[in-house]
């Protein structure tokens, strides 16, 4: 069952993430508290969105998006932060049907693409995208600012130590 998350699914979304983290060989990257995830989904300017994936009552599964835009088609497009599956819950379809549903919203809203990244070394997901018909984007790199270099990119200064 694929559903909409609820300010009450916090935690699981938390729990998810954290777990997302360590499959992506980063345990100790996720700085996200609760409070952080609720201002995001469900604050007063909420900048995405969260369905979930349920297995026998349980949330196994997230996806993770938000609105983003091309000024080559002129149209909003949805680009998928994150998705994951409990490991225990893959092979069911979970990460299909979360894909699926995703793409649904994408046309009901009228959007124009529908993205997201994966790692190059997460081959058996990149083939998993590809037989749902996605297609790599190897021209592109992503970039990235964050921390201190954004600090000083915006001009400001940021107290070290």
């Amino acid at each position: 069952m694929i559903r909409a998350a609820t300010q009450a699914d916090i935690p699981a979304i938390h729990r998810l993430i954290v777990e997302l983290a360590i499959y992506e060989r980063e345990p100790d990257a996720v700085k996200a508290s609760h409070d952080d995830l609720a201002a995001a989904l469900f604050g007063e300017r909420p900048v995405a969105e969260c369905v979930l994936a349920e297995q026998g009552g349980q949330v196994v599964g997230l996806a993770l998006f938000f609105t983003n835009f091309s000024t080559w088609t002129g149209k909003p497009g949805l680009y998928l932060e994150d998705l994951f599956v409990m490991p225990a819950a893959r092979g069911a379809g979970l990460g299909q049907a979360l894909l699926v549903h995703l793409a649904g919203i994408a046309l009901d809203r009228g959007y124009a693409r529908f993205e997201w990244s994966v790692l190059d070394w997460n081959t058996p997901a990149i083939g998993f995208y590809q037989a749902l018909g996605a297609k790599l984007m190897d021209e592109w790199t992503v970039m990235r600012v964050d921390g201190d270099a954004l600090a000083a990119l915006a001009g400001a200064s940021v107290p070290h130590g």
